[in-house]
């Protein structure tokens, strides 16, 4: 499991618009949100995904960069991004289940129509350092934090210069 205030893994991980994204070549003013999801297979992601979207501005409005990483294929992943409501955010795909693990993500073997192997939701903050300084990870499709709630919680920690917490 990785703690708050150590270097997050190495992420280098392709885009449906056929870059790539590098965790160490970003550069927000204040964080990069991570938000792992389950794949194209999982409605409640569809349904996650689109409130990010939603409220994608109100992110970039605090200096955090937003992308969305999935176990998914590249052709899954593209399916997902053409008919999903999210156009505004940088889709990444093949992200490997070893890769999921250094993470500390909970892997699920699939049931009816899902993949055999896929990870769980995670949703990492990271410093400008790469830095681990917030982290919510599921084992289950549900309970997910809600980005109004996150994003009460950033207006917080730059207000009152809040310490990440839980490396302890």
């Amino acid at each position: 499991m990785i703690k708050p205030r150590e270097t997050a893994p190495e992420l280098s991980i392709k885009l449906v618009n056929g870059t790539t994204w590098t965790l160490r070549e970003q550069n927000p003013e204040h964080f990069n949100l991570i938000l792992f999801y389950r794949g194209q297979h999982c409605p409640i992601c569809k349904k996650q995904l689109e409130e990010l979207q939603a409220k994608l501005s109100e992110f970039k409005e605090r200096g955090i960069n937003i992308i969305a990483i999935s176990t998914d294929t590249e052709s899954a992943a593209k399916t997902t991004y053409q008919e999903w409501n999210i156009s505004d955010i940088p889709v990444g795909y093949g992200f490997s289940i070893d890769e999921a693990k250094k993470w500390g993500l909970f892997i699920s073997k699939g049931i009816n129509n899902e993949p055999d192997h896929f990870a769980e939701p995670g949703l990492f903050l990271l410093t400008p350092e790469h830095t681990v300084y917030w982290q919510s990870i599921q084992s289950m499709p549900f309970g997910r934090p809600d980005f109004n709630d996150v994003l009460r919680g950033v207006d917080y920690i730059l207000k009152e210069d809040y310490p990440a917490r839980g490396e302890a």
